[in-house]
């Protein structure tokens, strides 16, 4: 049995609360308000991208490839907000953004989220959407998946921008914290409607707009 039967038999089995009209309504909602972001932010993304061009230190965004819808490899893209150094030895969970490997600029920038700007390309092109599970790499996926199989479930929805877990889990920097984001997930992906993602959503910008840590 292929990986894409495993994922289809797992829909049959009901684990995705959201019908088809719905996911329909949630990808139409993501073209329509990333395609705006773009436009609307143009020039936000245009003074951060001279900003870190002044700096003359690095690229001004980073690239890296994550695994997302029906476990397929993507792109994702932020701002650089860290040195090419931080994982000579390996991946980490969290690469901490202090003054060690990053300027003012970026820790401003990771502070306040705006280094994941970009990240509104990858919701046009449908790589993400605006809510669902944080796209993981595929080394820690597979350090998940040798202490259980559940993480499979996370491939039936599109990564996203924010989550529940994203404001209630924060930065998984232990692999203790993975398993109950992982858990968080499937939670949403078996409760998750229109109206729930609008109130992620909302409670996201209140938190970046009052400068919350999450």
């Amino acid at each position: 049995m292929t990986k894409g039967d495993k994922l289809e038999m797992i829909e049959d089995n009901g684990h995705d609360a959201m019908g088809k009209v719905q996911r329909c309504i949630k990808r139409g909602f993501d073209l329509v308000a990333a395609f705006a972001g773009i436009v609307v932010c143009s020039p936000v993304f245009l003074i951060i991208s001279l900003l870190i061009t002044y700096q003359g230190n690095g690229p001004v965004f980073f690239r890296q490839i994550r695994i997302g819808y029906k476990g397929r490899p993507f792109a994702i893209f932020k701002f650089r907000t860290m040195s090419s150094v931080v994982e000579e030895e390996g991946p980490q969970l969290v690469a901490g953004c202090d003054e060690t490997n990053s300027t003012r600029l970026e820790q401003f920038l990771r502070g306040h989220h705006l280094d994941e700007l970009p990240q509104l390309w990858n919701v046009l092109r449908g790589d993400m959407s605006f809510v669902g599970p944080r796209p993981e790499r595929k080394f820690f996926i597979d350090k998940i998946m040798e202490q259980t199989d559940r993480y499979r479930l996370i491939y039936l929805m599109r990564p996203g921008l924010t989550s529940e877990a994203t404001l209630y889990n924060g930065y998984t920097d232990t692999m203790e914290k993975m398993l109950r984001r992982m858990e968080m997930d499937i939670h949403y992906l078996e409760h998750r409607t229109l109206r729930l993602d609008l109130v992620i959503i909302g409670k996201t910008i209140l938190n970046i707009a009052t400068g919350k840590k999450f």
